[in-house]
């Protein structure tokens, strides 16, 4: 391994725990700049390929590999950090790179086909075209037909950069194409350790949001950074003990609901407003003349529907993070009762898990927790939220 190797770029320093995949990127980078300069002695088609597929579990840093990888393809020195490349690919604002994060439920043909005429284009620089799109599972089956024919006859330098949880997520025909990334779960140490030098968290913080957060490292920051976050993971948490008759569980169902939803207006309100005095604003309203010009209706409505999609899409996200710190308190229950020589997730609410562990059997606490992952499931195939978290409440009540 040369020495340029040896030495990690800096844009890789944002992965956590992923030692194995940051070699990987590298030798990848090292390829392409072969490619880039035309040697034939280097291995180039060992190392580089035209599409990838990045998975792991929520909170690996699936993006941010993918946002890293983009960064050091379009760097001289293989991803410095600290050229205008590497800086304006991790503000999203390089010519040739397009990053795209659905914001709905899915992702449709009309997108996906604008995706692909991008990608068809030349790079406006000497180095590669990359479109990186952010949760490819939310693909439609139409859209996925349509990424499909790009990837299987790619422009010369362009580069699919592909997110989703599991390979399975994707249909076979786009995996089979794509050059596989897998990351891991971080260790919690790692998780605080990151916080504490690239975030400038109190370390106790740090500690406790790493733990809280079970190396979920977006969610880890949320909770050492916001207040808020914190104490409504704190509401969720005190949930268990409460559910003692259907009222308190129908109750219960509520109030998580309507945290959720309103946690998703607060985040997106402002962001609505914005858009939608921009592009009204473009359009020519509240200028003299004209107005407006045929058609802007449309257009604004267009962007209506993008925001009501991203609205639910908010409000579930919102609500999948209050039913795993659910999962997680369930989770420490069984490893009470199984005498686990584990640390516990909610390791402040011990007192709670201890009473809930002594009045219930390990086998109960295993189908309260596949009541919060059928729930889960429920969500995301469409079914009303509130009646699947009810259905819910209702198998999590205390005997």
């Amino acid at each position: 391994m040369t020495a340029e190797l040896a030495t990690a770029p800096q844009v890789f320093d944002a992965l956590v725990g992923q030692e194995r995949v940051v070699a990987e990127l590298r030798r990848a980078v090292a390829a392409a700049d072969a490619i880039l300069r035309g040697d034939a002695t280097f291995p180039a088609a060992a190392g580089m390929t035209h599409a990838w597929l990045f998975t792991g579990p929520p909170g690996s840093g699936r993006s941010t590999a993918a946002r890293a990888f983009a960064a050091a393809l379009q760097c001289p020195e293989g991803g410095c950090d600290s050229c205008v490349a590497c800086h304006t690919v991790q503000m999203g604002t390089h010519a040739d790179v397009e990053v795209v994060r659905p914001s709905g439920l899915s992702y449709g043909v009309a997108d996906t086909r604008d995706l692909v005429r991008r990608a068809a284009l030349s790079p406006a620089g000497n180095r590669w075209q990359v479109i990186l799109l952010e949760d490819a599972d939310r693909l439609t089956e139409d859209a996925a037909n349509a990424l499909l024919k790009a990837i299987e006859e790619p422009a010369e330098r362009t580069v699919w950069l592909l997110c989703t949880p599991s390979a399975d997520d994707l249909v076979p025909t786009i995996r089979s194409r794509c050059r596989l990334v897998v990351l891991r779960t971080p260790s919690r140490s790692a998780v605080a350790d990151v916080l504490v030098r690239r975030d400038g968290i109190d370390p106790a913080m740090a500690a406790f949001a790493a733990r809280a957060a079970g190396g979920h490292i977006g969610r880890a920051r949320r909770l050492a950074t916001d207040e808020g976050a914190r104490l409504r993971r704190q509401e969720v948490l005190r949930l268990p003990l409460q559910l003692l008759d259907i009222g308190s569980c129908i109750t219960a169902a509520a109030n998580l609901v309507d945290a959720a939803t309103e946690e998703a207006d607060d985040a997106t309100a402002g962001v609505e407003a914005s858009e939608t005095e921009e592009l009204s604003r473009a359009l020519g309203a509240g200028a003299t003349g004209r107005g407006m010009p045929r058609g802007a209706e449309g257009v604004l409505k267009d962007l209506e529907r993008r925001q009501k999609a991203r609205a639910t899409r908010s409000k579930r996200d919102a609500l999948d993070r209050a039913l795993l710190d659910l999962a997680s308190f369930y989770r420490d229950v069984l490893a009470t009762q199984g005498a686990a020589t584990v640390e516990l997730a909610n390791d402040e609410q011990r007192s709670s898990i201890e009473k809930v562990a002594r009045s219930t059997s390990a086998e109960q606490t295993l189908r309260r927790l596949d009541a919060i992952l059928a729930c889960r499931e429920a969500i995301d195939a469409n079914v009303a939220p509130l009646l699947a978290v009810e259905s819910m409440m209702l198998s999590l009540r205390m005997p």
